[in-house]
Formats: structure tokens, C-alpha cells, sequence
């Protein structure tokens, strides 16, 4: 029976990594703890653990004497006699040694019982500093059970978890695969250590780049800010601390090799990488890149930015579904607003409204022609408009003069109407003003 026990959790060792002394201390305590509850408390005695024999031996200590007043540390001489032909006398002190077996089998239930707990303990408290020493750092391991919710994947023989929110959306993963993840989180549960791991953290990424690129682990190049929406696109700003070296060539590497694995890694996603500067307006400028950007409004209080830009820039700098503008925001971290840059309309009219003045046929012909309004003839090549029956260079420049005079006139009737309607407005927001207090 001493045999089974220690070798049961002599493989425990060897399988879980237990130091061999601790173990011994734990089988000593456990021992110690049942020889008390069958000998009393006050029993001297001594629990020997051999691992490599695979033995467990309890010395029990008693003081001879002529009449047992206490059975726990006392023996009377003629009980000695019986267990040893050794010449001892009354004061000398009795060893026993006392046969596992002999405790019965609720004692050593327990004791096994007992022993199987702490072990599990033990080996909680062993992962848990393990991995709680590895938190930020890239383990490799194999996925051994796909899961809807989850993938398990065993790690020097541990088992960790990467949930579907630690995930890189649409990513497959097969059994038996290995796959590299980032040690998230170690937490303590009752069923032993839970180790959390991820490929969708930020921490991921620059673990990745730290891991491809040397001048990033020798602190050459620091990361500075990271914005990531995994197996989209991601924003990575760094900066080089050496003059001679350009960080973004560095992290891209000749024909983009360096940043093409990391890429491979995380399944495709594009990332952009730029160079860092302390100078807020300047780094929007790069973050939004390759939106090309007119005006910027920086609220350093409120962190928040108002940039505004041409129409056909828009989309550039929003991208598809918010994404670049998102990253930026993060990247930057400011709350970035875009605008387009509003430019105000030269005043025009229709080309119908000079039916009077040029004839109808001819209205009918420029409108056949693709001319709709009065500034796309004015603005129109005298070679075109030869081409239009009816027209020589004499009436042309003659359409145009009375269209260019109509127009001026129109504008200047629309300038004075507008100020009329404000000198009105004005006015009326004086009398109401004043009808206010005479009623107080």
C-alpha cells in the first residue's frame, strides 16, 4: 500500500512538474495528520517519505515504564518485550514502526483523499505563476477541441482558452493546428487556474511585430500607439530613435517581407503602419492618410478634432463602413469629426429664361446641344459652339456678353434682396424687443 501511494503521486510529479521535496513535505503533513487523529496529539513520532523507493514509513516514539498512565506516550516494559529482544530498560525510549495498513481504510481514504486535494493545489498555484509570469508574452500551442463558443489548446501540457471574443473574426481553426496567442488573463477557480489567451488584443500585434522586427526588441524603434479591428485593418504608429534608421521602412522591410508575415499571422488583415509625431495636427494628417485634408480644428480640452475636406476626399477619409476615420479616432486619441469643405455656388440661371432674347429655334438647339444653364455657355469653347446651327462668332460673343450681364444683374437683385430681408428681420427683432419692455 505505501507502494501504490507514492508512486501514484511520484507520476504526478512527473507529469505536472511538482518539486519533489514539496511533495514529500505534502505526504509528511498528510501522515502526520492521520497518526494524530489514531495516536492523539500528544503522540511522538516521525513520518519518513522515500520517494525513489516508493516508501512511507512512521516512527512511533514511546517512553518505557513500569505502569501506562498516558497509552499515548507510554509503553510498559513487558508490551517492549513482546515487539523486540533489544536489552531496553524502564526510562529508555521505544521506536515503534507503524504499518500504514494498520490505520484502516477510512484513515487512509482520507489521507488519500486529503493528499489529492492538495496536490491539485499545489499544481493550481503552479500555472497560475506560470502564466501569470507569462501575462503579454506569445505562447505557441495545439488546438486540441474546437468549441462554438471557445477553442482549448494545450500548452506544455495545460490546458488554455481562447473565447470567441478573444478570436480574429472569420478565422478557421482546425484540431491539431498550433497557433500562436497572446497570455491575456490567469485567473484562480475552484476546478484550478483559468488561463484567458487571445489573438484579437492589440497586445497581439505589437507582440508580433516586437517578435519580427529586431530594431523593435532592441527598443531602436518604439511602438507608440496601436488602433486594431482585428482581421480588418489596423493603424500602428512608431518612431525611431535613431536617426539613421527610418522606422516605417524598418517594420515594412525590403518588398514588405517583415510586415507580410505578421500579416499572414492574423489572417490577412491590412495594416497600415506610420510614423509617429508629437505634433497632434501633424499625426491627424498621417492617421487619416490617404485622405488628403484642407482645414484641421483641434479642441485639446474636450479631445476632440473637427477636420474638414474636399468632397472627393470624403470617402477617403471616412472609408468603408467608418473604419478609417474609427482607427484614426483611436489611434490619435481624439474624437475625430469630418466635414466636407462647402464652397459656395457661382449664381446661375436657366437657359430658357433668354427664350425672349434669343428665339426659341436657337434655345431648342443649345438645349439639343447639352447646354442647360447660362454659365455652361459662357464657360463653353467658341469652337463648340460654331458647331451649333445658326451661330457665328459675332452672335456668340454677343450671347454671351447679355448672358454675363444677366447674370450680374440677377446676382446684385439677389445680394439686395437678402440684405433687405436681414435690415427686415432686424427691425422686427427691435420693435419685438421694445414691445417686450414697455409690457415689463
Amino acid at each position: 500500500m505505501n507502494y501504490e501511494i507514492v508512486e501514484s503521486f511520484g507520476q504526478m510529479v512527473r507529469e505536472k512538474g511538482i518539486d519533489k521535496d514539496m511533495l514529500v513535505s505534502v505526504i509528511e503533513e498528510v501522515f502526520a495528520t492521520i497518526t494524530r487523529k489514531k495516536y492523539g496529539l500528544e503522540a511522538k513520532f516521525d513520518v519518513v517519505v522515500n520517494m525513489d523507493k516508493g516508501d512511507i514509513e512512521i516512527f512511533l516514539e514511546k517512553e518505557i515504564v513500569e505502569t501506562v498512565t498516558d497509552p499515548t506516550t507510554q509503553i510498559e516494559l513487558a508490551a517492549v518485550k513482546k515487539k523486540t529482544n533489544e536489552p531496553l530498560e524502564i526510562g529508555d525510549d521505544f521506536v515503534e514502526i507503524i504499518d500504514v495498513s494498520s490505520f484502516g481504510r477510512r484513515l487512509i481514504a482520507t489521507a488519500r483523499q486529503t493528499l489529492n486535494q492538495r496536490i491539485k493545489e499545489i499544481v493550481k498555484d503552479l500555472i497560475f505563476n506560470e502564466y501569470t509570469n507569462s501575462i503579454g508574452e506569445i505562447i505557441a500551442g495545439e488546438i486540441y477541441q474546437v468549441r462554438k463558443s471557445e477553442i482549448l489548446i494545450i500548452h506544455n501540457r495545460n490546458e488554455l482558452v481562447l473565447p470567441r471574443n478573444e478570436q480574429i473574426p472569420k478565422e478557421r481553426y482546425k484540431k491539431g493546428e498550433t497557433t500562436r496567442v497572446l497570455v491575456k488573463e490567469v485567473r484562480k477557480t475552484a476546478n484550478g487556474a483559468h488561463v484567458i489567451v487571445s489573438r484579437s488584443d492589440s497586445k497581439f500585434l505589437s507582440k508580433l511585430f516586437e517578435h519580427e522586427i529586431p530594431e523593435i526588441y532592441d527598443g531602436i524603434i518604439e511602438i507608440k500607439a496601436i488602433a486594431r479591428e482585428p482581421g480588418e485593418r489596423a493603424k500602428i504608429a512608431v518612431e525611431s530613435h535613431d536617426d539613421r534608421i527610418d522606422a516605417v521602412g524598418a517594420c515594412v522591410g525590403m518588398k514588405g517581407v517583415r510586415i507580410h508575415s505578421i500579416v499572414r499571422e492574423l489572417n490577412n488583415e491590412n495594416i497600415d503602419v506610420i510614423n509617429y509625431i508629437d505634433d497632434p495636427s501633424q499625426f491627424i494628417i498621417r492617421a487619416l492618410a490617404p485622405a488628403k485634408l484642407k482645414e484641421i480644428k483641434i479642441d485639446k480640452a474636450n479631445k476632440k478634432v473637427m477636420v474638414t475636406v474636399d468632397r472627393d476626399q470624403m470617402s477617403l477619409a471616412i472609408g468603408r463602413g467608418g473604419q478609417n476615420i474609427r482607427l484614426a479616432s483611436k489611434l490619435v486619441g481624439y474624437d475625430i469629426d469630418v466635414q466636407k469643405l462647402v464652397v459656395e455656388e457661382e449664381y446661375d440661371m436657366d437657359i430658357t429664361e433668354f427664350r425672349a432674347e434669343l428665339g426659341e429655334p436657337l434655345i431648342e438647339r443649345l438645349v439639343e446641344e447639352g447646354y442647360e444653364t447660362a454659365r455652361e455657355v459662357i464657360e463653353a469653347d467658341i469652337k463648340s459652339l460654331l458647331e451649333i446651327e445658326g451661330l457665328t462668332k459675332p452672335k456668340i460673343k454677343q450671347m454671351k456678353e447679355l448672358m454675363i450681364q444677366e447674370l450680374e444683374e440677377a446676382e446684385i437683385d439677389s445680394e439686395e434682396d437678402m440684405k433687405s430681408a436681414l435690415e427686415a428681420k432686424s427691425k422686427s427683432e427691435a420693435t419685438e424687443e421694445s414691445e417686450n419692455s414697455e409690457d415689463k
